[in-house]
């Protein structure tokens, strides 16, 4: 999982290559800084010096047919296909390609940097060269060469809705079917309060009953609060018995905020990690709640008290055989996920080694430390918080592994799981010891049975890794070509979700929570904005506009006032990276990337809504900052909100009528 520090932002409406920067490691930044001899000045080549490079003679250029253009590559035969079929090309074409395929697939060609040659194709009329015939606005630059595809079945997606997802939801462990009835959906709830109050029904139907209640509260797009702050916030998370939430943001500090009352939150504790790489990537409670362990990309986990009274520096524990803390991750390793084991006593990391550590706190000295997959291992979780043996990793080499904490000593998985083609985002166990989800590069999020999984002969037999090794596609830098999707050939998850968009970052998902939503769901943030909310037959049961609500006027600083226009804030743009429902009230959390070019982060609070009429205070959609002070209710030079809120008034009445 590479990245850079630089970031791209994508606009429908605008025809130019968009390229989209993970700011989730630092290898490039490091690349950049080793080359400390390459003159800057040389970083401002002038376009026509660049396209004499490409170009020897400028007629070879102009005379580029308007049509789409794919370079292709077998062997070494090079052919030009127009969409009318393919036919043998000039030298002097083959000769121009070449030079673009040399000079992208290479970090630097003599005073040519990458970045230089990106943005040169991003101002200059060479996407013929590059781009497919539907390649307009949605046409994504590919470096590296294109390999020539096959015919596709146009029938290879996952079938929506789901047979199998289907027989989950009749089956009664994700949830409860509703009971056909005449009553309008609207009324339902209320009837069922009503049944709920008079205990109408035997033990069984009472039971249904509350459960439909609560599966049918899905939370809306109109937030309750949103609480803005200068840095992204990559992750955010409600506590098991839903009295805490903390939110991890990229200044490598962590907000924690009293959450036993949701509808009045109370933040009481700012924790730091000190020397911090980039930003933070991971935190973990504790069972009880009393510590949280948060992690950046480095060797080193921070252990912080929650308790309020604590103010306390936290402990800094060094995961690295050697015990010895150290600043940064050079000549260390960085850690992408943190989890705390069902009993307290471990920590099992993910890092960018291609391994899995288990770390025991009181000892305070490393269990096992496995290189068990070919790349970076993004994701980690236990199949169960009671348990402390079964856990899970996900990583970049496309696969699940299975391992049983009992036997890891021989540095063998115990199983594996085998259907993504492109790296693990993130992994989320339903505690029941047996169902996990996962989300990916793909651009999809899939459902896994432990009964289901690969042994470890199966999967060395089946080598699945020979389908998904040669990928050139990278998340952080363009959109996922539907074309390259594939199913699997050993593909053994149970469903797959499909619909949300999992660019630029880690985008994670989760299980709905029994209580709240009596298991029903899973969702997942997604880089257009969005939180998807899926039924367990992969059609979609809501979706929460975070980008619409956290760009409302209202609702920002007053010094954002002056960027707005007639069409809003041009340029704003919303990365949800996380989202947390609450365990006990139909709530959900959203922590997002945001702003202008993603500089900024929020979390809003959306909770269910029947109707947009809003007639409690604080009003819905206050903003706050990350102490909760209000901010949107005047700005700094004390202009009012009222015409803002007596247009939305407005818009409200007529929508009732």
């Amino acid at each position: 999982m590479n990245s850079s520090s630089s970031q791209s932002e994508h606009r429908e409406d605008e025809q130019h290559v968009e390229f989209y920067v993970d700011a989730e490691d630092t290898h490039a930044e490091d690349e950049d800084e080793e080359d400390s001899d390459y003159d800057e000045e040389e970083e401002e080549l002038d376009e026509d010096d660049m396209g004499h490079d490409l170009f020897e003679d400028e007629d070879e250029f102009h005379d580029a047919e308007e049509d789409a253009v794919h370079i292709m590559e077998m062997g070494d035969d090079i052919e030009i296909q127009d969409g009318q079929g393919s036919q043998p090309a000039s030298p002097e074409r083959i000769a121009v390609q070449q030079r673009l395929i040399n000079l992208i697939s290479r970090r630097r060609t003599g005073l040519l940097s990458q970045r230089q040659v990106l943005n040169y194709l991003r101002t200059s009329n060479l996407g013929h060269l590059l781009y497919d015939e539907n390649g307009d606005e949605d046409g994504e630059f590919q470096p590296g060469h294109r390999m020539r595809r096959r015919a596709l079945d146009p029938n290879r997606f996952p079938k929506v809705p789901s047979d199998k997802g289907r027989e989950l939801m009749n089956s009664g462990t994700f949830g409860t079917e509703d009971i056909q009835t005449t009553i309008r959906s609207k009324k339902r709830l209320a009837q069922r309060i009503v049944d709920r109050e008079l205990g109408i029904g035997n033990r069984s139907n009472r039971r249904a009953n509350q459960g439909m209640m609560a599966q049918s509260m899905i939370p809306s797009t109109d937030a309750d609060m949103i609480i803005n702050y200068d840095d992204n916030v990559y992750s955010g998370q409600f506590s098991d018995d839903g009295n805490f939430f903390f939110a991890c943001v990229k200044d490598f500090k962590v907000r924690m905020y009293d959450t036993s009352n949701p509808y009045n939150w109370r933040h009481y504790k700012t924790v730091s990690y000190p020397f911090g790489s980039w930003t933070l990537t991971d935190a973990s409670l504790s069972p009880d709640n009393k510590w949280l362990a948060y992690t950046s990309i480095q060797s080193n986990v921070c252990l912080a008290p929650t308790d309020p009274n604590d103010t306390g520096d936290p402990y800094t524990l060094s995961l690295s055989e050697d015990n010895a803390p150290r600043l940064g991750w050079r000549g260390g390793f960085g850690i992408w996920s943190i989890r705390f084991s069902g009993d307290g006593r471990e920590l099992v990391a993910g890092t960018n080694e291609n391994s899995i550590i288990v770390y025991d706190i009181e000892s305070r000295r490393v269990l096992h430390q496995i290189e068990g997959h070919d790349d970076d291992v993004n994701a980690v979780c236990f199949a169960d918080k009671s348990s402390p043996h079964i856990l899970y990793s996900g990583s970049d080499d496309t696969t699940i592994k299975v391992w049983d904490r009992r036997s890891m000593g021989d540095g063998r998985e115990a199983g594996a799981f085998v259907g993504h083609i492109e790296g693990l985002t993130y992994l989320d166990s339903k505690d029941d010891g047996r169902y996990l989800l996962s989300n990916g590069k793909d651009q999809s999020m899939k459902l896994w049975d432990l009964k289901m999984m690969y042994s470890t002969t199966q999967f060395r037999e089946k080598n699945p890794r020979q389908h998904t090794r040669y990928s050139e596609f990278d998340y952080r830098w363009s959109r996922f070509d539907d074309a390259d999707w594939f199913p699997h050939p050993d593909d053994n998850s149970v469903v797959t979700f499909r619909g949300h968009s999992v660019l630029r970052t880690l985008i994670r998902c989760h299980f709905s929570p029994p209580s709240s939503t009596n298991s029903r769901y899973v969702y997942s943030g997604s880089h257009d904005g969005k939180v998807y909310i899926y039924n367990m037959d992969a059609t979609i049961a809501g979706i929460i506009d975070v980008k619409k609500t956290t760009s409302d006027v209202k609702s920002l600083p007053g010094t954002y006032r002056e960027f707005r226009t007639m069409r809003g804030f041009p340029g704003w743009s919303t990365v949800v990276r996380d989202a947390s429902w609450h365990p006990n009230a139909p709530f959900i959390a959203a922590s997002a990337l945001n702003g202008w070019d993603h500089a900024l982060g929020t979390v809003t609070l959306h909770s269910y809504n029947e109707s947009r009429l809003d007639e409690g205070m604080p009003r819905m959609g206050t903003g706050y900052d990350e102490k909760l002070k209000p901010v949107s209710v005047g700005g700094d030079d004390g202009e009012s909100n009222s015409d803002y809120e007596d247009e939305d008034e407005d818009e409200e009445f007529l929508g009732a009528l």
